[in-house]
C-alpha cells in the first residue's frame, strides 16, 4: 500500500529534487544542498562508510578522466560507482573503444564489479541528457512518496533512458524500489538493479545508528 508523506515534508523534498535536476540540465551548476551540514548529514545516513563514499567519488572522477582520454570527442562515458560496483554508460565509436574503456577502468583498483553498458552509437544530444535528468528526478520523487523506501538508501542515475538503481538494500527494498522506478515516467527503457543486499536485521541496526527519518536526506549524488 502506498502512503503519501505529509505535504509539509514532501513539498520541500520534491522541490529540491526537481530544482536540482533543472539546475543541472540548464546550467551544470552545483547541487542545491551544499555546505558542511548537508555533507555530514548525508554521510551519517548513507549506508556506506565515509571512506567508501570517498573511494566511490574518486573512482568516478578518475574513471571519467581516463575514459575521456580514450574517447576524445568520439564518445561520452559516465562512470557511476557505489560501494566499488561500477556502471559504465554512454556512447562509444566502436566495440574496441568500449573494451578499451572497460580495461582502463579495471586498473583503478579493487572493484567488485564493472557493468559495461556503453553503446556503440553517436554521442547523445543535450536534449537527451536533459530528459535523463528529468527521469532521475521523477524516480527520486516517486521514492520519496513511497512508504518504507528511503531516498538516501539509493543511488539513482539515468542514461539513454535506462535507470540504474544502486545501493545497499534489503530484498524487499530492491523489489519495491525497482517497481516504483519503472512506473515513475513513461519514457523509461528499462531499470537495471545493481544492489548489494543486506538483511532486515542489518537494516534495523543501521537505522538505530542513523537519523530517525532517512527520507529527510537527499539520495546519494553521483
Amino acid at each position: 500500500m502506498k502512503i503519501i508523506r505529509s505535504a509539509a515534508l514532501r513539498r520541500p523534498l520534491l522541490g529540491l529534487v526537481l530544482g536540482a535536476a533543472l539546475c543541472a540540465s540548464l546550467q551544470g551548476c552545483l547541487p542545491l544542498v551544499v555546505g558542511a551540514t548537508a555533507v555530514s548529514s548525508m554521510a551519517a545516513v548513507d549506508r556506506r562508510s565515509l571512506g567508501t563514499q570517498t573511494d566511490d567519488k574518486t573512482i568516478e572522477l578518475k574513471g571519467e578522466g581516463r575514459a575521456n582520454k580514450i574517447t576524445g570527442d568520439k564518445g561520452r562515458v559516465a562512470v557511476t560507482s557505489y560501494n566499488r560496483m561500477v556502471v559504465l554508460s554512454g556512447e562509444v565509436a566502436d566495440e574496441k573503444m568500449k573494451a578499451d574503456v572497460e580495461a582502463q577502468i579495471a586498473t583503478l583498483g579493487d572493484l567488485k564489479k564493472i557493468e559495461n553498458d556503453l553503446e556503440v552509437a553517436p554521442v547523445s544530444t543535450v536534449s537527451a541528457r536533459s530528459s535523463d535528468l528529468l527521469i532521475t528526478s521523477k524516480v527520486k520523487a516517486a521514492i520519496i512518496d513511497t512508504k518504507d523506501l528511503y531516498l538516501s538508501a539509493f543511488k539513482i542515475y539515468t542514461d539513454r533512458g535506462v535507470v540504474y538503481l544502486m545501493g545497499r538494500v534489503t530484498q524487499r527494498e530492491a523489489k519495491l524500489g525497482a517497481e516504483v522506478a519503472r512506473n515513475a515516467a513513461g519514457n523509461i527503457r528499462k531499470v537495471v538493479k545493481l544492489f548489494e543486499y543486506i538483511s532486515e536485521d542489518e537494516l534495523l541496526e543501521m537505522r538505530a545508528k542513523s537519523s530517525p527519518d532517512e527520507s529527510r536526506t537527499p539520495a546519494t549524488a553521483k
